[in-house]
């Protein structure tokens, strides 16, 4: 078990659906902020990502790079085309990358592999929706009412990876 609190552990409930019913719904418009480590990261990788994207995402890579002028808590956000985070080919290529290198979260910007955990002033807490005003309506996956897995068993390696980023003896 992870010894990191989550505010809302008691009720939050989440099952990624993705591949059983979602095709990426997170990735669409996704503009993840992207800090300079992470863009360090992305860079060294795009060898291997170019040849995965969608061809509108790898001509706007190759013309302009992935990470756009527009800014989210402070850094760059990566850029979308044609609806769809750039990155994204029908699934991550980075989630898919890092799985055939043994850690499917080892190449994600760290607000795309915490998904749905996010840090607020109380604490880390599972986006759902309503709570802390959550809007993203459109994610099913945040609908308490989908599910009944509680969130804090399906989301044992984001739980692992906030710890780390925390400093969390695991």
């Amino acid at each position: 078990m992870i010894a990191l609190e989550v505010v809302n552990a008691d009720t939050a409930t989440f099952d990624c659906s993705f591949g059983r019913g979602c095709e990426g719904v997170c990735c669409r418009n996704g503009r993840p902020s992207v800090d300079a480590d992470e863009a360090a990261r992305i860079t060294a990788l795009l060898p291997r990502v170019l040849p995965l994207l969608r061809p509108e995402a790898r001509a706007v890579v190759e013309a302009d790079g992935f990470l756009s002028n527009r800014k989210k808590l402070g850094q760059p956000m990566v850029r979308v085309a044609a609806g769809w985070c750039v990155l994204f080919n029908g699934g991550c290529t980075l989630h898919g990358i890092g799985a055939a290198d043994g850690d499917p979260l080892m190449y994600k910007p760290s607000q795309c592999a915490l998904f749905p955990l996010e840090k607020g002033d109380a604490g880390w807490y599972v986006r759902q929706w309503g709570y802390e005003g959550e809007q993203w309506t459109t994610l099913f996956c945040l609908n308490p009412a989908n599910t009944a897995r509680p969130a804090v068993e399906a989301l044992e390696g984001e739980l692992a990876l906030a710890a780390k980023l925390d400093g969390v003896p695991g």
